[in-house]
């Protein structure tokens, strides 16, 4: 698929975003959301870094917020059309925010989310 423009992959990203249950989307601590081209060093669809929530036993006061990337470039090659990168961006969505809740790429894939 060709490369969308960053405007609408965000929307995009937002409703898959918006699409999470209300009750998880509440229990997100300290975390942005970022779209990139791509990854510097890697080819990657998505990136989390920080302090899975499950890892947080001292964690406060001034703490730079984790961050989940999603990578615009990538995710569109590996789309066919439109509604192909809505499913891989929801997709990436729910694996890169699963990590910030502490569950491992194994877990994930045995989940059928990998």
């Amino acid at each position: 698929m060709e490369v969308i423009d960053r405007r609408r992959f965000e929307r995009i990203v937002s409703d898959a975003l918006d699409a999470l249950p209300e009750e998880l989307g509440q229990l997100m601590d300290n975390v942005v959301i970022m779209v990139e081209d791509h990854h510097l060093t890697e080819d990657l669809l998505g990136l989390y870094e920080g302090v899975p929530l499950t890892e947080r036993e001292d964690y406060g006061g001034l703490v730079m917020p984790d961050v989940i990337t999603l990578y615009r470039r990538p995710l569109c090659a590996v789309a066919q059309d439109l509604d192909q990168l809505v499913e891989e961006i929801g997709v990436t969505v729910v694996h890169e925010v699963a990590h910030h809740f502490g569950i491992d790429d194994d877990s994930l894939h045995e989940w059928g989310w990998g």
